[in-house]
Formats: structure tokens, sequence, C-alpha cells
């Protein structure tokens, strides 16, 4: 390997395009865990740990970037570049999360507010108020209420009338309405005198009433558009961010680790049994098309459909000796990061299933079919939470969708490189259900 003496002619040049290199690297890193990405309530604990993963990706795109290129970094400038940026980024984190904390503690920070309408939802909305993170200080509700034992159980104000000059008399700094318009014409003027004064008026509509279920909330321009579930994968740019991990992370895979073991384990299947090394079969994907899922055989050459799209089951007579060792520790599924390179694939997501299987299982279950709402995966949620392998029972499936359903609706980049970590902890671990 080539290396760059420190007062050579190259040096500047070399020192540019690895400053060029690093600010590129902190630039994607920071994006794909969305780093700088702040919202009205800032919570320390996800920032913190954005900030520590952008940092160990953007430690591991430089160093793997310098041995591609041939290049030794120089001692003094990696040191400059790692530690000095590190202590920047702890120092900075730290300024902003002592302000945060500073402005949470002190009162004259705090934004008191009230609540109109005493119901389910209001009472959903005090229960968030307590339970986030912000300096919001929850005072009470109005409600137009007659019962005494309401009164003395909850801390109930007054009626709507009186909420505007309670509102005026003790500072309050936004009023939230969780009654509907149409109820109470005083709605409006109350509204309209509250911007008088600067108090924010905010209208909270139950919009599960007209559903009968939870809804998520969507604009297009500044009309709301309500969907059944929440789909943060549906957003192009929360797509070219899982894009761009899967490319980066499924090279790496392929480059330092299948390079030299595939070959290793061809070897072994081959000598172990009868049949191809690798064993192709089609799944069922994103949006219910069909690709072709590649796997490492751990069966032997079968003689009929039905022994070959039978669920391979404990102590199955149909597993090599190597194949039984290749999926308890899962290698037979590592041919997959070529599907997740192809772009048939993604390292994180649902299981995919075999077409067969997606008919029967879309039969049994009619909430079945929405974990193809996002490509399959490696690895998912449901494997790491002990739902993975053969589906006995009809509450197995059950779980398994719901588990593969609740990542379709909360995924995020963090919860990706999570479940990674704990798909290689349970595989060393070791998993009763891997078989």
């Amino acid at each position: 390997m080539s290396r760059i003496d420190i007062g050579s002619d190259a040096e500047i040049k070399t020192f540019i395009v690895l400053n060029l290199v690093s600010n590129i690297f902190w630039l994607m890193s920071s994006y794909l865990t969305a780093a700088y990405i702040i919202y009205k309530d800032v919570n320390l604990k996800i920032l913190s740990k954005r900030t520590a993963i952008s940092l160990v990706m953007f430690c591991f795109a430089l160093v793997s970037f310098s041995l591609l290129a041939n290049y030794h970094l120089d001692q003094f400038f990696a040191i400059c570049i790692v530690v000095g940026f590190g202590i920047f980024l702890l120092i900075s984190r730290l300024m902003l999360i002592s302000y945060v904390l500073y402005t949470r503690t002190n009162r004259k920070f705090y934004n008191n507010v009230v609540i109109i309408g005493f119901n389910e939802t209001s009472r959903s909305l005090t229960r968030l108020f307590y339970s986030s993170q912000s300096n919001l200080r929850f005072r009470g509700y109005f409600d137009d209420i007659d019962e005494d034992s309401l009164k003395q159980a909850y801390p109930i104000l007054g009626n709507v009338g009186n909420c505007l000059d309670y509102a005026i008399d003790h500072h309050i700094s936004e009023i939230y309405c969780t009654l509907s318009p149409e109820s109470s014409a005083d709605l409006y003027r109350i509204a309209e005198e509250a911007e008088k004064h600067f108090i924010r008026f905010r209208f909270v509509p139950d919009l599960s009433k007209f559903i009968g279920r939870k809804v998520h909330v969507d604009f297009i321009d500044n009309m709301p558009i309500l969907s059944l579930r929440s789909e943060p994968m549906e957003y192009r740019t929360a797509q070219i961010k899982k894009r761009l991990f899967d490319i980066i992370m499924s090279s790496m895979i392929l480059l330092f680790l299948l390079s030299w073991l595939l070959p290793i384990l061809a070897i072994l299947i081959k000598f172990d049994s009868k049949g191809p090394v690798f064993f192709s079969q089609k799944r069922t994907g994103r949006n219910n098309r069909e690709f072709s899922c590649l796997k490492l055989r751990s069966l032997k050459p079968v003689n009929n459909a039905n022994e070959a799209t039978a669920q391979v089951t404990q102590n199955d007579n149909r597993l090599t000796r190597v194949g039984r060792f290749l999926r308890k520790t899962n290698l037979d599924e590592l041919p997959q990061f070529f599907n997740v390179l192809m772009g048939e694939m993604s390292i994180v997501g649902a299981r995919p299933h075999m077409l067969k299987h997606t008919i029967d299982f879309a039969n049994l279950e009619e909430a079945y079919m929405i974990r193809h709402l996002s490509k399959p995966g490696v690895t998912g949620w449901a494997q790491i939470n002990g739902f993975r392998g053969e589906i006995k029972k009809i509450t197995q499936l059950k779980k398994r969708i719901e588990y593969d359903i609740w990542y379709i609706e909360n995924w995020n980049l963090l919860l990706d490189i999570k479940i990674i970590f704990l798909t290689i902890y349970v595989t060393i671990k070791g998993d009763e259900n891997a078989y």
C-alpha cells in the first residue's frame, strides 16, 4: 500500500481530498440518521443516539475509504478528524442539551395551557402533555358540566364561557379546544378574542369518529388527508435514505465478508451433498410483486412440488448436515444481500414468504397483505422478537403480522440499525426457532 509522506509535494492535495471526502461522509451519515433534525419538542435521548451513531458511521466510512483508495491515513490527520471532531460534537451537543434542560426547568419558559371540553380526546391530550418532554404546563379543563363529583376529581376550572377571562388573568399561552365548533357558536368568538390577547387557540378534532379507529393525518398544501396508518417509508426522502443505507451496508458485507466466506461455504455444501450451492425460490415482495429470493442450499434435492413448498420443521429430514448449521446461524440467508443490492429486498423488513404461503396466510388473516407495503428484509422486527421460522398456530401468524405492521408504521433509520445489532446478538445467543 502506498503512503503519502508528510512534507511531500502530494501532501496538500491529499489533505484536500481527505477533507472533502470527510465532509461528504459526515453529510451522508448525519443525513441518514437525521442528526441535525430537531423538532419542536427536543428528545434528548434520541438526539444523543443519533449523534453517536452518526459519528460511528462517519469513522467507519472514512476508514473504509482509506483502505479502498489504498491510503494510509496520516496519524495526526486521523486524530484531528476523529478525536477533534468528536470533541467538537460533544461540546456543541452538551451546550444544546444544557440550554434545553434550562428552558424546561425555568418557569419563565413555561407555556401554560388549558383545554376546552372534558371528554376522551381531552383526557388523551392531557396524558400527552404530561408524558412529553415539552415545556407545556397543563392547568385545567373548561366545560359546561354540572356534576360536582367530576369537578372534584378533575381540574375543571369553569364553564366554557369563563375560559377567556381565566386565560387572560393567569397568563395562559395556548388554548386547546376538543369540542366541535358547531356545538357552540361562542367558540369562534373565543378563538378570535384569544388571538387579540396573543393567546394561541388550537382546535383538536376527534378524527377517529370518521372511520371508528385511530387515523394518521397528512396534508396536501393546507388540505388534511386521513389515512389508516402512518407510513414513514412512503415519502421519497425516506426511501432514498433507506436505499442509500441498504446499498452502503450490503456493498460492505459483500466486499469484506461474502468475498471470502461464500467460497468456503460453497465448498462445504458441495462436499456434504449433491446439488447446487445456491437455492432460488419465488417469494412475495413489495406490493405483492414476485422476485427470486437467493439462499444457500440447506435441503436435500426434492422430488415433488409439495416438498418444495412445505415449511421447514424441527428435525426435518430434508435438512443436510451443513444445511442444519447454516440455518441455525442464519448463514443460509447471506446471498440475499445480492437481492438487497438489486433493490428487490432491504436489509431490514418483513421476511418474504413463498408464493403459496402468501395465498394461504392471506386467507387465514385479513391484515396479512399489509406487511407487503414495504420491501421484504434479510432480517426484521418480528424475527428478533421471537417470531421466525415455522408457523404452527394462527396466533404465531397474528403476532408476526402485528410486528411487521408495527415496523412499517414506526420505521426510522435508527430502528433499522437497532434491529441489525439485535439480529447479531440473537444469532450469537441462539434462537430456539432457528432450524
